[in-house]
């Protein structure tokens, strides 16, 4: 078995299984500013990574995938209100974590969504999420920074932004992604590191959705792309 189909296996026994109750649970919820899509979501991410990391007795990278960051959840919000910016196309979700922006992007009628992540946890909840929402998602799994995305025609990046250094090799990546003439979606709800002259606004939602990392400014969430 494959390290994601593993971590599928563990995730299925800790949602069903006789030790599923208490903070450290994932159950599925509806997004709360993108209700049509629902995702296998932490009771308490904390308690949950404390879990993760006492049953493996090792330490593990936080479960971003555990939680509906803001970023994620306008990408997914944009795509859903404005198909055509998916439908009939080739969708990548970089640093997909719970897939939510490319699951919205296969409601919207995506020819093909790949999801990507380092993580084989995030990997797994994606399996299970798209499972839960009644659409197919591909997996990729490793860095892909380096390259420029070609076989994408859509790029989507949900809350990919947090750090200032992975900020900057993410930014580069997706300006490449731009200059071989695919569409980009960033979220992000307003980091302060963010250059803002390489960068314009696409949409902007007043009000904090669910989630957001500390450093964010939490009145405002943008999609975003690279200035051409």
């Amino acid at each position: 078995m494959s390290r994601v189909g593993r971590a599928v296996a563990d995730l299925e026994r800790k949602i069903s299984g006789p030790d599923a109750g208490g903070l450290d649970r994932l159950r599925l919820l509806a997004v709360p500013f993108v209700p049509e899509i629902r995702l296998y979501l932490a009771e308490d991410a904390i308690v949950w990574w404390a879990r993760m990391e006492a049953e493996a007795r090792d330490a593990l990278p936080p479960p971003y995938w555990a939680s509906a960051w803001a970023g994620g959840q306008a990408v997914a919000r944009y795509v859903l209100d404005h198909p055509e910016a998916a439908a009939g196309q080739r969708v990548l979700d970089l640093g997909a974590g719970s897939g939510l922006a490319g699951i919205a992007a296969g409601m919207a009628g995506a020819a093909e969504v790949i999801a990507n992540d380092v993580d084989p946890y995030a990997l797994a909840a994606i399996t299970l999420n798209a499972r839960a929402n009644g659409v197919r998602v591909d997996l990729r799994d490793g860095d892909l920074l380096d390259g420029d995305g070609s076989d994408a025609d859509v790029v989507l990046a949900g809350d990919v932004l947090y750090d200032p250094p992975l900020a900057r090799r993410v930014l580069r990546f997706l300006e490449r992604v731009t200059a071989r003439g695919a569409r980009v979606l960033v979220g992000d709800p307003g980091r302060h590191h963010l250059p803002q002259e390489r960068l314009e606004v696409v949409e902007s939602y007043r009000g904090p959705p669910l989630e957001a990392f500390p450093d964010a400014e939490l009145t405002q969430t943008s999609v975003l792309r690279p200035r051409r």
